[in-house]
């Protein structure tokens, strides 16, 4: 593993480091409710505890 830091550059270790929040933004993309969903349905959405009702 110190082999593999040691080949690498500063500037590309910094910039691996700057993109892990990056990829943050692309996981859990809200998916788009099925005609058929209960309204009823309990949700979590950011942590909240919801009614899918709530979120229309």
């Amino acid at each position: 593993m110190s082999f593999f830091i040691k080949k690498m550059s500063r500037r590309a270790i910094v910039q691996a480091l700057v993109a892990l929040p990056a990829l943050s933004l692309f996981r859990n993309q809200p998916v788009v409710d099925p005609p058929n969903a209960d309204p009823n349905e309990i949700v979590e959405v950011n942590g909240w505890i919801l009614k899918r009702s709530d979120l229309a």
